[in-house]
């Protein structure tokens, strides 16, 4: 018996050997090196074709076909001041045709207002009077005709803030009023729907004031 104990361990060892200089790893289907470089490099398929993709690009489907990877690219939004020199950069740049200006209506916001205090000491004490009262609040930043104030709520009529604000006098804010933070008006968006590799290093490249530090990038889903 201790005679063939001791053979099947010289064959043990020598079935091990065998593994670990890779004889046998067809057979046990378990690679002795693993895997490792070079032969996970040997196994590539086309590595040339491999390459980044702009920004935007990996949300679109796959391409099929040899067909190149398009690309959303966005900029703004731009008053109706501002869009004519962006445009024009866009126009002396880039392909006719190849991006679009998207414009949208901005409503007027509304807001119940609070304020304006002579100095951030008396903004501090109302502020302290809304915590107590669990009123929420912010204070408004660059909104010079306002500050120093709060807002109790930004609303998109003045309906809705007129509503808030009798629903705020219920639970005993005082001194509270309806005001419009902001008039209607118009947004524009610079949009490249489908943008190749070539477009996108084009728009990548735009260094320009005309577009009043708002570059580009990927369009929102």
């Amino acid at each position: 018996m201790l005679r063939g104990l001791v053979l099947l361990l010289l064959l043990a060892n020598l079935g091990f050997w065998a593994w670990t200089q890779g004889q046998l790893d067809g057979i046990v289907g378990v690679r002795a090196q693993g895997d490792r470089e070079p032969e996970r490099l040997a196994r590539q398929v086309r590595p040339e074709a491999v390459r980044l993709l702009p920004a935007g690009a990996a949300s679109a489907p796959a391409p099929t076909g040899g067909e190149a990877v398009l690309a959303c690219l966005e900029a703004g939004p731009y008053t109706p001041a501002q869009v004519g020199a962006a445009e024009a950069a866009l126009q002396s740049a880039l392909p006719p045709g190849s991006w679009t200006n998207v414009r949208t209506e901005v409503p007027a916001v509304w807001m119940v207002y609070m304020g304006r205090y002579p100095n951030r000491e008396g903004l501090q004490k109302k502020e302290d009077e809304l915590k107590r009262m669990k009123v929420p609040y912010e204070e408004l930043r660059n909104a010079p005709e306002f500050e120093v104030g709060l807002s109790l709520g930004r609303f998109d009529d003045k309906t809705a803030a007129e509503r808030a604000l009798a629903e705020l006098t219920q639970r005993g804010v005082r001194t509270a009023r309806v005001a419009q933070l902001s008039a209607p008006g118009v947004s524009h968006m610079l949009r490249i729907p489908r943008a190749d590799d070539a477009l996108w290093a084009q728009v990548m490249a735009l260094k320009s004031d005309a577009f009043a530090g708002k570059p580009f990038g990927s369009c929102p889903r």
